[in-house]
């Protein structure tokens, strides 16, 4: 007797499933850390500058034991440290965020190509300049090297507005739900909040010429600072952010980096999230998320106007630390509402809530 042989269909493999990267994501899904399910495509271009920031800035600070050149008494690295570090958090969250667009993709996959492009420029003459051992930011010089340096910095205005750009198109979509949603909206607009004040840094300092040594023991020619008060102030450790003024580049960094804390506090939502059957519930999630925005938000508005003042970050006066704890507060008086109420919601469909 014949039979006739059975033909079985290959099952769909997912993409990534069994790699290494798939089976972190979804382990991180299992324990709730994941912002969103599904593996997707991250933005190649982000993806690629994010991994290089990050190397340039381990490079960085691993070469400031062993290079002992200094600039306004700070090693020569330090900048390249805390750009390459900046750059490495970011590119990696936008990278991410641009993955999981659901409306205009093409158009956001451009806005975020432009990004990649003049970040990696404005990163790479920043690095040159440290190599070089003189100034990058407020320099001055007509010496070649540093015209092509200034040359590059002519183009963040591009870098802010492909950013504002991908912030203006995500208002109109949303990315997973709805406090994946809020902390990208809340993210994007702290984020480009902290690069427009990236503008401020000059006319807040003022313009001031005057000439400082480089690690060369070269006199160069600078003109504008960042510290107001002091233009060259400085005296952090790693930030190098002034002891001896205002410093808008706190706000500036607090800005910036607001997105990757709310994605922090995300992914803790989730996890507690599968272990809290009240805070399975998005609505939740979302005002707390949003809640924390807004203090922080306050935070960052605090930092400016400290700095505005000539107020250096690490010796607030009374008005400045009130500012701060309303801040705090207000934060924390909001998250306490939305869990109060979501326990109450959660009580009454299951007594034993925890």
């Amino acid at each position: 007797m014949s039979t006739t042989p059975v033909i079985t269909a290959p099952r769909p493999r997912t993409p990534g499933r069994h790699s290494a990267a798939g089976r972190a994501a979804e382990r991180a899904a299992e324990a709730g850390l994941a912002l969103t399910h599904g593996g997707r495509r991250w933005h190649r271009p982000l993806l690629v500058l994010g991994i290089a920031c990050g190397v340039v800035a381990l490079a960085s600070l691993a070469a400031i034991p062993f290079d002992d050149r200094q600039i306004l008494g700070e090693s020569v690295w330090i900048k390249s440290f805390k750009f390459g570090f900046s750059f490495f958090a970011y590119c990696l969250s936008l990278a991410w965020l641009l993955s999981h667009m659901t409306k205009l993709r093409r158009t956001g996959w451009v806005f975020g190509t432009v990004f990649a492009v003049v970040s990696a420029a404005e990163v790479g003459v920043i690095v040159a300049a440290a190599a070089m051992g003189t100034y990058s930011h407020f320099n001055a010089s007509d010496d070649p090297f540093n015209q092509v340096v200034q040359l590059a910095f002519q183009f963040v205005p591009v870098m802010f507005l492909a950013n504002a750009a991908i912030a203006v198109l995500v208002l109109f979509q949303r990315i997973g739900d709805r406090a994946v949603t809020a902390v990208i909206r809340w993210g994007l607009a702290l984020s480009s909040l902290g690069m427009f004040a990236a503008f401020f840094i000059v006319t807040v300092g003022g313009q001031g010429q005057r000439t400082q040594l480089d690690a060369n023991g070269d006199e160069i020619p600078l003109n504008a600072g960042h510290g107001v008060g002091d233009l060259d102030g400085n005296g952090m450790v790693l930030t190098g952010w002034s002891t001896t003024g205002g410093d808008m580049r706190v706000a500036h960094f607090i800005g910036l980096h607001g997105i990757q804390v709310l994605i922090g506090v995300g992914m803790l939502l989730g996890f507690l999230a599968a272990r809290r059957a009240w805070l399975r519930d998005d609505r939740v999630r979302a005002g707390i998320v949003r809640s924390i925005a807004v203090g922080y938000l306050g935070v960052f508005a605090t930092a400016g106007w400290q700095a505005v003042r000539g107020q250096a970050f690490t010796a607030p006066d009374a008005a400045s630390l009130a500012a701060y704890a309303a801040s705090v507060l207000l934060a924390a008086a909001g998250v306490a509402i939305t869990v109060a109420r979501a326990r109450r919601a959660a009580a009454v469909v299951d007594p034993v809530v925890r």
